[in-house]
This record gives C-alpha cells, sequence and structure tokens, in this order.
C-alpha cells in the first residue's frame, strides 16, 4: 500500500505542475519563438568578436576593422533584450559615450587612432560575450521585459541615436540603427503582434506601419540623407502606441526605464 504522505506529496506536485501550466499565457509562448533570434544575434557579436581578437593578434588593422563591424551588426539586432535582461553584461560590452573598454573602447583605437594594440580589451569583450552566450538558452523571457525592451529601442533610435549615432568613429551609426529597427521589427512580429491583433486591430495596424516607416527612414543611403524630424516623430509615436497596447496585452505601461528581468 502507498504511505499516505507519499500519495499527498504526488497529488501536490501534479497540482503544482497544473498551476505553472494555467499560468503560462500565450505571450509566454510567443516569447520563447523570440529565443532563437536572440541566440543567433549574440552568436554572431561572439564569432565576429572571435574573429576581431584573432586579426588584432595578426596586426590586421583592415581586417580587425571588418569583424568589428559584423560582431557589432549581432549586438545592435539583440538589444531589445539585453539592458533590461543582462544589464551587469551590456554595461561590460557597450558602455557609450564614456566607455572604458568593450565594443567602443575597441572602435576608438582601430578606427580613430588606426591602432591594434586592443589585445585585453578583446580578451574582455570575448568573455563577457561567451558569458553572455551561454546564458540564453535558459534565460527566461518575460514578455513584458521584451515589451519594455522594444518600447525602450523605439525611443534611442529617434532620440539618443538620431543626432548621429553612438558609433560616430567608425562611421557604422546608420548601420546600429538598421539593425535596431530590424530587431524591434523581429521581437514585435514574433511576440505580440497576433496577441494585440485580436485585441485591437486598429492598434496593431498602427504600429506596424510605424515600423516600416522606421525600416524606410532608415534605408537611407548615409548618415546625413536622415530624416531626422520624421525619424523622431515616428519613434515618438511608435513608443506611445506600443504603451497604449501594454493594457491591451494584458502587461503593466512599457516603461523607458532599464529594470533588470
Amino acid at each position: 500500500m502507498i504511505d499516505a504522505k507519499v500519495t499527498l506529496c504526488l497529488a501536490l506536485l501534479v497540482l503544482g505542475a497544473g498551476t505553472r501550466a494555467a499560468v503560462a499565457t500565450p505571450l509566454d509562448d510567443s516569447a520563447e519563438n523570440y529565443r532563437p533570434y536572440m541566440i543567433e544575434g549574440i552568436g554572431q557579436a561572439l564569432v565576429g568578436a572571435r574573429n576581431l581578437r584573432e586579426r588584432v593578434a595578426a596586426g590586421d588593422l583592415a581586417g580587425a576593422k571588418k569583424a568589428w563591424i559584423s560582431a557589432r551588426a549581432g549586438w545592435e539586432r539583440s538589444e531589445v533584450f539585453t539592458t533590461g535582461f543582462v544589464p551587469e553584461l551590456d554595461a561590460e560590452i557597450d558602455a557609450w559615450p564614456n566607455a572604458s573598454s568593450g565594443f567602443h573602447a575597441i572602435e576608438a583605437k582601430l578606427f580613430g587612432a588606426g591602432r591594434t594594440d586592443v589585445a585585453d580589451d578583446m580578451d574582455a569583450l570575448v568573455q563577457h560575450l561567451d558569458s553572455l552566450h551561454g546564458k540564453l538558452r535558459n534565460m527566461a523571457l518575460a514578455p513584458q521585459g521584451l515589451l519594455d525592451g522594444i518600447v525602450r529601442l523605439a525611443y534611442e533610435v529617434g532620440e539618443s541615436k538620431a543626432d548621429g549615432g553612438e558609433s560616430r568613429i567608425s562611421g557604422t551609426s546608420l548601420d546600429d540603427m538598421r539593425n535596431n529597427v530590424a530587431g524591434i521589427d523581429f521581437a514585435y512580429r514574433t511576440i505580440f503582434a497576433t496577441a494585440l491583433g485580436a485585441a485591437d486591430a486598429k492598434l496593431a495596424d498602427g504600429i506596424a506601419a510605424r515600423i516600416e516607416r522606421l525600416k524606410v527612414i532608415v534605408a537611407a543611403r548615409d548618415l546625413p540623407s536622415i530624416d531626422i524630424p520624421g525619424l523622431r516623430r515616428t519613434s515618438e509615436e511608435l513608443v506611445i502606441m506600443l504603451q497604449g497596447a501594454s493594457v491591451k496585452l494584458g502587461l503593466q505601461r512599457a516603461t523607458l526605464e532599464a529594470k533588470s528581468q
């Protein structure tokens, strides 16, 4: 005969499993669809950083610059989640404007001074990206944090990056913005578009239209050709609409503050 205590424990385990399943929402499931994109982006950044370290060791300035740009692209596509989910690593990898380490410290030497004596900075960057990449498969992806990340990045594209961007020394600020918008677009479509379309189709269409407008604006041939007023206006409209979508999605109002998830 099964002991009564064992029976009770089994019953509680089954009940607990049922409770966890009931707590899961469609947005939680949709957030999981974002994970492969996140892993791919940081994976590209890591591969680029390792290649950059090899080019630096070989004294290959041109090759090092190319590898830096490749690593940077993967990182910028991933900024929807980096600030809110891994703030400590984000600060080490992408501090700006006062960068003493990470991408921008290396950028200043490679592109600004034409130097490849960045071995220590490179070792640290590879280590931090490798540490982040190792966390991604098991990282909890809260829909609230991802919506906050989309809102925060949309604001940055229209405000702090619209005046010339953060990668001015390398001349890749426009690429940063394009990759940011690509990350916003993927995260919104993958996680939130379907649920919002069911709750408020007009609002969902408005958000999709603003994202498409951002994509058109940052497709300009160069940074001086960017429609800055249009970029700022579209960014602000997108932020306001996404914040309005929060309630429709059963979430708290999306915030511009970076809170650790």
